[in-house]
């Protein structure tokens, strides 16, 4: 019966393991080194670990006061490369928030936090 336990957490371990994995994960973004001007549309570079379905995947400008915009998307040059087009904004606070598909169709959701000045 022991035996039996430790093979069943072995197995759920390593279950686990393999959905951890899968998920697209941001490995860089444009914001970091290159910061959006105020009064200016703009793009975002989004670049992820894995291939991304665009059309099963949706990234939206957060203001002040949650209030949530639908962004257009379009694919990079490079797989897991993600443009994300970004209105003209007044200097503040703001969020990119993305739930996105990656091509084995695991849904990653993530906030990433940027002032315009």
């Amino acid at each position: 019966m022991r035996q039996w336990f430790q093979l069943a957490s072995l197995i759920l371990i390593l279950a686990q393991v393999e959905l951890v994995s899968a998920h697209a994960v941001v490995t860089a973004y444009s914001l970091k080194s290159t910061p959006i001007r105020a009064r200016q549309a703009d793009k975002v570079e989004l670049t992820f670990n894995s291939k991304i379905e665009l059309g099963l995947s949706q990234v939206y400008l957060v203001r002040k006061g949650d209030k949530y915009e639908l962004l257009k998307v379009e694919s990079g040059r490079k797989q897991g490369e993600v443009i994300v087009h970004v209105p003209a904004l007044e200097p503040g606070e703001y969020a990119i928030k993305f739930k996105v598909f990656a091509a084995d169709g695991h849904l990653t959701e993530d906030v990433i936090h940027f002032s315009v000045s």
